[in-house]
């Protein structure tokens, strides 16, 4: 008699690892010369004033200075109106 109940194959035995992504300095916050401002899976947050983009869309300081936070409004292919965020560095 088997003492443990079949222990075969699983289907849900994956896991990834965690990417960590999202905004990595706060508005207000001061922020040095290539500085990680955000990571992120496309453009959620748009690059402003003396700011880059890495071709992962990660958000990057170019000048030092304090990170800002604005908006900006923007139409959507289907000529509606969305508000994106803008972050900068001043």
């Amino acid at each position: 008699m088997a003492t443990k109940k079949s222990g075969g194959t699983t289907k849900n035995g994956r896991d990834s690892n965690p990417k960590y992504l999202g905004i990595k300095l706060t508005p207000g916050s001061t922020a040095k010369v290539g500085s990680i401002l955000v990571r992120q899976r496309g453009t959620n947050v748009l690059p402003g004033a003396n700011v880059g983009m890495g071709k992962d869309h990660t958000i990057f300081a170019l000048k030092d200075g304090v990170v800002t936070l604005t908006y900006k409004r923007k139409v959507h292919f289907d000529n509606s109106l969305m508000k994106k965020k803008v972050i900068g560095v001043k």
